[in-house]
């Protein structure tokens, strides 16, 4: 674990934000009270946002769990808090493919963790627990046409959830579900195409991305409670209060956060840092063990001066 443990010199220190007793974020700025955003105001057009999601097992009560207890999820109360999920990418003007559910997999719907999707190559996981495996091979097939693949091979394992991007770094979680060989194998795939690994200590959520979460491209939100925050030494870090533990995850497009609903502290916390903010409710998913970067797979394909998908790899023809 030392090995992988590596520091990144010449970055300026970043300040580390907390709250006061009332969850006040440091610095005030009015509220947004809209979560409807203008895409030609927000959205850069070089650019189009795509997202996979799955619709949600009817076994979903039957999930892995590693941390929490196990509650009663409510099927059909989970499937209407996807569907307003996907309300919310589409009104953010991503174009946006659900795949059918599946009932061999009860986890199916946190399709995060079946790839990572960088701009240059879609990277198949090898997750960490094998009765999820096959949850891959779907995604791969839908994807397929849009990237090179690469695949992360047992017994390297690797869960999209434990990887953060900020720019050429990607930050990834060593956690109970990727081990050190998948860290190095992601390293080995990415690296030619510039890209850096910060490996990070989890030490209490499932995956890295339960605590933490992106707000912009210098800016993450973290629970310093469930992993190593040193890591993060170069951003400016948004530290979630204790009442709120499981509130660091986000779902972020250009100037746009979307925030766990039952959290007002954090959104407080976060406020001067987005262009705007929306929450959603996501109670069914969390006694799963899941986060609202979890339900979906988001990148961008560029555009061409015409405002048009670029022909190649990526042309989005089977999409």
């Amino acid at each position: 674990m030392n090995k992988l443990i590596m520091e990144l010199p010449g970055y300026m220190e970043k300040g580390i934000i907390g709250v006061t007793s009332l969850g006040i974020a440091e610095q005030a700025v009015p509220q947004s009270t809209s979560s409807r955003i203008n895409t030609e105001a927000y959205f850069p057009r070089k650019h189009v946002f795509k997202a996979i999601t799955r619709g949600v097992s009817r076994r979903i009560a039957e999930c892995q769990l590693t941390y929490r207890c196990r509650e009663h999820i409510d099927y059909q109360k989970a499937a209407a808090q996807l569907e307003q999920y996907c309300q919310l990418l589409r009104k953010w003007g991503v174009d946006l493919r659900t795949i059918p559910a599946n009932d061999t997999y009860p986890d199916g719907c946190f399709v995060q963790d079946t790839a990572v999707i960088l701009d240059e190559v879609f990277v198949m996981a090898s997750m960490g627990a094998e009765a999820r495996r096959g949850e891959v091979s779907e995604v791969e097939r839908m994807v397929s046409g849009l990237r090179n693949i690469q695949r992360i091979i047992p017994p390297a394992t690797l869960d999209g959830g434990d990887v953060v991007q900020f720019g050429k770094r990607l930050f990834v979680g060593l956690s109970s579900r990727t081990n050190a060989r998948g860290i190095t194998a992601l390293e080995k795939i990415v690296e030619v195409f510039g890209y850096s690994i910060v490996p990070v200590a989890v030490t209490g959520g499932l995956h890295l991305t339960t605590g933490c979460g992106i707000v912009n491209d210098e800016t993450v939100l973290l629970n310093p409670r469930w992993l190593d925050a040193s890591a993060f030494r170069n951003l400016r870090q948004l530290h979630v209060p204790e009442q709120e533990p499981w509130a660091a995850n986000t779902i972020r497009l250009d100037d746009a956060v979307c925030l766990e609903r039952e959290a007002p502290r954090t959104l407080d916390l976060v406020q001067p840092y987005a262009g705007s903010i929306a929450t959603l409710d996501i109670s069914e998913f969390r006694k799963a063990e899941g986060s609202l970067s979890c339900l979906s797979l988001i990148f961008k394909e560029p555009l061409n001066q015409n405002g048009n998908e670029q022909g190649g790899v990526g042309d989005g023809k089977l999409w």
